[in-house]
């Protein structure tokens, strides 16, 4: 498989995922777009004019955001980084944890691992915003020592 369609399946599953638990299903039927940027190597589908695009990647931050009406009501966020060819996915996590624990009402959750067509790690967590409770939950998906 192909780096490009590799990252463009990893891309739409994890929006996929993600917009499921923002997202209610007739939000589906409304119109669709495609990201694609060339400072990036992965392309996704937008499932609702809704998802606005806060953050635009550049050759020197390939991160993207996207937000759902509002950022309390749902926010996705695209991230590259790099880590050690041979370093347990469990370290890349506990790395990402370490920044987390500082939210206002931080509550690590659970890792779990997950196969299929894309293979990766997902971490579960909760914490509180603007007097919200919110649950986040970040998928972590590699490539050698690429780390999305």
């Amino acid at each position: 498989m192909n780096k490009r369609k590799f990252f463009y399946k990893l891309m739409l599953s994890s929006a996929a995922v993600l917009i499921g638990f923002a997202v209610s299903p007739m939000t589906f039927a409304q119109g669709s777009s495609t990201f694609a940027d060339t400072n990036v190597e992965y392309t996704f589908e937008v499932p609702d004019e809704r998802w606005k695009m806060t953050v635009k990647p550049t050759a020197a931050n390939p991160s993207v955001e996207y937000v759902f009406v509002d950022r309390l009501d749902g926010h996705f966020e695209v991230r590259k980084s790099t880590a050690v060819r041979n370093a347990a996915m469990s370290d890349v996590i506990r790395d990402e944890e370490t920044k987390l624990q500082f939210l206002p009402g931080f509550v690590a959750g659970r890792e779990e691992n997950f196969g299929g067509k894309l293979s990766g790690s997902v971490y579960n967590f909760e914490f509180v915003r603007a007097g919200r409770p919110m649950s986040g939950r970040f998928y972590f998906l590699r490539s050698g020592e690429t780390v999305y």
